[in-house]
Order: structure tokens, then C-alpha cells, then sequence
């Protein structure tokens, strides 16, 4: 990592390369087996790494979003589906700590959670029929004021370590009021065990990240205290995507987490074209013109990736300032990224050949949960419109 960091900073980055060691070791079987990374969560839980993005007042270390980057990458490295499920807390716990969007009482309680409990939160917005919340539009789930709260009663879909939550932030539409003529949509704190709540395993077998437990969540009129109401946007004046500050922390963490499956499978093809060797040649296939350049082309499309990474999160990071103004930016490292990575593990199977569609290499694994970047929001199409929008002054 040819960085100039700070000791906090490859102390932060060498905790995640002790995690991401431990992890590869489970990564194949927890893929075979589409469940739980419970023995991933724990050490997560007892190394201290769900404190990193805790603000320190609340007994964490707060830490930044340029040193999550580094950091989940190379958890990632490890283990794309756990590195990508706990990116759910940790960029949802980083935007809210730095717009401080919540009522105090009830952010400081969950942020003390994760600190001393190494609890964890997600939301739980996508339907399906809504498509991804990113591009707007009222939820069919739906919440009614009853005496001292509400009512939530809906379906969500691809809730990320859905049993080993403690949080769900559930949004909602809200009836029309004085305040909302037009209705409002919600965002609801429920905690997990709540009376009418249901969890259904519905992504064991999926194509990518099989280990992020990323189940169904069923509300059947679940009740939610009027203070755990911690968002509300009137249905008119739903933010435009895009918006920086709602995407920075998702985008940029995200990015990280599919950048490092990326080098992951560049790291196990390299390994492999070492080892490699064939009768008919007679010594490894590394030694071939061939294979080197592919493996060049491999790593330099990943580098260049991690290069606009690393400089639009310490330009977060570093520069407040400038936040408002850095949405192609963001969704320019996003696209680099996630592209970077199918790219790099489609080379990594084209390398290693037929061995590659096998579970004797990772390969195979890395190429499919490389795949689930390009769904994470903004997807290519809208990352490339908000960065011609950005050049076209629109």
C-alpha cells in the first residue's frame, strides 16, 4: 500500500488484514453453505472493529470515512459477504454522525450499543415493487398513528445480516396531516424481537455474497413508539438522488468492499500462475508473456480504481467544505470500483481456465460476489448520467 498513512491509520488498516486472514479461511464453506458467518461476527465483535466508526464520545474511535475505505477494503479481501454486510452499519452510523439527522437520545443509544455490545443496524427500505429506494418513490409499507405511536405493517427485501441485528430502520409511508398534505414517508427505529416482526432466509442460495444473510423482513403491524420515528421527508420533497451527503458514506464504503474482492482474486490468480505448471511446459505459467499481461492489466485497472477512491474520500475527509460539490466525484470512484472488480475477476477465470469454474480455487466466488457491486446504488447508468449531468452544468 504505497500510502503516506498515519500510525492510526495502519493500525486500522493491519486490524483489518488480522480479520481478513481469518475470514478466508471460513469464506468457502460459509458459501457453500448460504448461512450465518457467526464465528466472522464474533471476531468482529471482539477485535473492536464495529468501535472504529462509533464517534468517540459514545465510546468508539471515530473513525473517517477515507479510514473505513481502507479499511473495509481489506476486510473484503477476506471476505466479500461479511465485509459487505457490515458495511451497512458502519456507512449508515458514519452519515448520521456526520448530519447529525437524529434525535440525540436515540442515535447515542445505538451508537453505545455498538460500541459496548457490538450490536448491529441496517435499514430495511427495499420492495419489491418500489425498485431501489435511491431513485425516490412512497413505500408500500405502510404506518398508522395509534396511541403512543404507530402501526408498521409491510414487506422488505435484501435486509443484510438480518439475524444478527439489533436495529432495523423501516421506512414507511405516513397518512396525510396538517404537516404533509400529501402524506410523508418514515424512517422507523424498530428493534429486532418486536411482536408481529419475521425473518425469512430467502438468499442462502443466491448468486453473490450467499454469507450476508441478507433475508426478508415481514411487519405485521408492528408497534413503534412515537419517538423512534427518527426521519420524516414530506412524499413532495423526497431528496433528489444524488444528494452527496446521502450517498458518500454508502457509495465510497461500498466501493472499497468490491474493490478489495477485486484484489482478492487478483492476489489468488497470481498465486496460482506461480504454482502452475503444466507438462507441456515444463515450468509456471507466470513465466508466460501472456499471462503477465493480463495479470498487469488486472492490477493496473484496479490501482487506477483505488487511486479516485482514496482521493474523493480524503477529499471528504479532509475538505468538508467541498462535500457539496462532489457528487460526480463520488459516483465516478463508485463506477471505477464495482467495474474494476467484475473486470479484474473476469480476467482472473479467463487466467486460471477451467480449474477457475471449480470450488478448488476462490476464483469462481470472487467473480460472482464481484457481481453485486454493479446493483448497489448509484448503478452504472446512473452514475454515468450524474457525472455528464455534473460536466454539462445541469
Amino acid at each position: 500500500m504505497n500510502l503516506e498513512l498515519t500510525d492510526r491509520q495502519r493500525r486500522i488498516v493491519a486490524l483489518a488484514d488480522d480479520l481478513a486472514l481469518r475470514f478466508a479461511r471460513r469464506a468457502d464453506q460459509y458459501d457453500r453453505e448460504g448461512g450465518f458467518p457467526f464465528a466472522n461476527l464474533a471476531d468482529l465483535r471482539e477485535s473492536g472493529y464495529l468501535r472504529l466508526i462509533v464517534p468517540q464520545i459514545y465510546g468508539g474511535e471515530g473513525a473517517s470515512l477515507f479510514e473505513m475505505v481502507l479499511a473495509q477494503e481489506r476486510l473484503a479481501r477476506g471476505c466479500g459477504s461479511t465485509a459487505m454486510a457490515v458495511d451497512m452499519t458502519i456507512h449508515l452510523i458514519g452519515r448520521l454522525a456526520e448530519t447529525a439527522s437524529w434525535p440525540e437520545p436515540l442515535f447515542g443509544m445505538v451508537c453505545r450499543s455498538v460500541a459496548e455490545e457490538g450490536a448491529l443496524i441496517n435499514s430495511a427500505a427495499t420492495e419489491a415493487e418500489l425498485g431501489s429506494p435511491s431513485r425516490g418513490g412512497t413505500p408500500a409499507t405502510r404506518a398508522q398513528p395509534v396511541a403512543g405511536g404507530w402501526r408498521v405493517t409491510g414487506r422488505k427485501l435484501f435486509v443484510s445480516m438480518a439475524p444478527a441485528l439489533r436495529w432495523f430502520l423501516v421506512s414507511a409511508a405516513l397518512p396525510p396531516d396538517d404537516e404533509a398534505p400529501q402524506g410523508a414517508v418514515g424512517n422507523f427505529l424498530i428493534e429486532a424481537g418486536s411482536p408481529g416482526m419475521r425473518l425469512e432466509d430467502s438468499w442462502g442460495d443466491a448468486l453473490s455474497l450467499r454469507a450476508s444473510a441478507s433475508y426478508d423482513l415481514t411487519l405485521d403491524n408492528v408497534f413503534v413508539s412515537a419517538e423512534r420515528l427518527v426521519e420524516r421527508t414530506s412524499a413532495g420533497a423526497i431528496q433528489r438522488p444524488g444528494a452527496p451527503t446521502q450517498m458518500a458514506w454508502f457509495a465510497l464504503t461500498l466501493s472499497a468492499v468490491y474493490l478489495g474482492i477485486g484484489q482478492a482474486a487478483c492476489d489468488a490468480v497470481c498465486a496460482y500462475a506461480r504454482e502452475r505448471i503444466p507438462t507441456a511446459l515444463g515450468r509456471p505459467i507466470a513465466t508466460l508473456p501472456n499471462i503477465q499481461r493480463r495479470i498487469g492489466a488486472m492490477q493496473t485497472t484496479l490501482s487506477a480504481a483505488r487511486s479516485v477512491l482514496h482521493q474523493t474520500a480524503r477529499t471528504w475527509t479532509e475538505r468538508p467544505e467541498e462535500r457539496g460539490a462532489m457528487t460526480a466525484q463520488i459516483a465516478t470512484a463508485k463506477y471505477l470500483c464495482t467495474n474494476a472488480a467484475c473486470e479484474a475477476t473476469d480476467q482472473a477465470l479467463r487466467i486460471a481456465g477451467g480449474f477457475a469454474l471449480t470450488r478448488s480455487l476462490p476464483l469462481e466466488r470472487y467473480f460472482r460476489d464481484a457481481r453485486a457491486g454493479l446493483t448497489h446504488p448509484p448503478n452504472d447508468d446512473a452514475a454515468l448520467e450524474l457525472i455528464g449531468k455534473h460536466l454539462l452544468g445541469m
